[in-house]
């Protein structure tokens, strides 16, 4: 028997669309006005949108990295030509982040104040922090147990104080946490380069990685925040997601292997939801996604394999992008926002007994 969807997620309709903050230009009132357009109803779970087109620190990493310097200032961070170091003190960079973030949540409150549905805020999970983020002497800070941990550790305090200043902001609001972890599966494959790109980093054992999560995700299920790991790199750390206790696991669909078809299913049996990244990322950027049944048949199939019946499978899953949109041309972003809501409405005609997506 299937496990209830977890109550953190309770309210969410079933195959609700969602995207992944993530969005093109450099305008975020007109960001937020699409997702409030879109998103806004009982089909949408609107995110707070990303723009790193603006620059370094609108960024998730940089972002994220200006959260971390609040709460600890030995993290702040400086860019280089390679992308972000940790510097001896927050300087410009870190105010850049902090002024980019403080417009993106002034326009949020201004279209979400008084939402009382849930909405979705994304953070840089601590893996992919420790694989993109320079220590001073030049090779990334997954190099260094000790400074994996730090990260853990500070990105569960910067998270608290997150979430504090969103429910502020939104008090009517559900709120939840993404934690965007892409270089995960590579991190646990030791599959990550050193500077020199000769030689890989070596894997942490499971044991470590977890400890390195653990923090963030128990901060915030202290707060009643439920947390959703997106990864959409290829082969998920499925067992380790699960074991962590988070509500919802965010993937590409379209990298998905046969292989994982049981991990995914213990996940749903757990009541875990699936967020399925339904639209290619290459795909969602260079043309406006057309064929709503190729995706519902994508997300449908999968249901199918693990013996799970469309009204079994709908309020447990989400649809989204695979990754985020911010290299989309502005029309072309709106078309796949468009389309998955669409998604959205063929997998609950299924889930009624109708005849899907047209």
């Amino acid at each position: 028997m299937l496990a209830d969807p977890p109550p953190a997620l309770d309210g969410l309709r079933p195959a609700t669309a969602t995207h992944l903050g993530s969005l093109p230009g450099a305008r975020v009132r007109e960001a937020v006005s699409l997702v409030a357009h879109l998103f806004a109803d009982d089909d949408g779970l609107p995110h707070l949108p990303e723009l790193p087109a603006r620059g370094p620190g609108a960024d998730l990493v940089g972002r994220t990295a200006g959260l971390l310097a609040r709460v600890s200032p030995d993290l702040a961070v400086e860019t280089t030509p390679s992308g972000w170091r940790f510097a001896d003190a927050p300087g410009r960079d870190v105010r850049r982040a902090a002024s980019w973030l403080g417009e993106d949540l002034d326009a949020w409150e201004e279209a979400f104040a008084e939402h009382a549905g849930t909405v979705a805020a994304s953070l840089a999970g601590p893996w992919t922090l420790a694989s993109s983020i320079e220590l001073r002497g030049g090779e990334r800070a997954l190099r260094d147990p000790g400074a994996c941990r730090d990260l853990g550790e500070a990105l569960a305090l910067a998270a608290r104080d997150h979430v504090g200043e969103l429910r502020r902001r939104l008090p009517h609001a559900r709120h939840t946490i993404w934690l965007d972890e892409p270089a995960l599966p590579s991190v646990l494959a030791g599959a990550v380069p050193t500077a020199s790109g000769r030689h890989r980093h070596r894997a942490p054992d499971t044991q470590v990685a977890d400890a390195v999560l653990r923090p963030v995700v128990a901060e915030l299920d202290r707060l009643g925040v439920p947390v959703v790991v997106h990864c959409c790199a290829a082969r998920p750390p499925y067992s380790l997601l699960a074991a962590l206790g988070v509500a919802g696991v965010s993937v590409d669909l379209g990298l998905h292997q046969l292989d994982d078809d049981e991990a995914v299913g213990e996940l749903l049996d757990r009541g875990v939801r699936l967020v399925a990244g339904v639209l290619p990322a290459t795909g969602a950027r260079t043309s406006p996604p057309s064929d709503v049944r190729a995706s519902v048949a994508l997300v449908r199939d999968l249901g199918h394999r693990l013996g799970f019946s469309a009204e079994d499978l709908a309020p447990r899953v989400l649809v989204s992008p695979s990754c985020g949109l911010a290299g989309a041309e502005p029309a072309v972003a709106r078309a796949a926002l468009e389309h998955l809501r669409a998604v959205g409405r063929g997998l609950r005609e299924e889930e009624g007994g109708g005849r899907g997506a047209s």
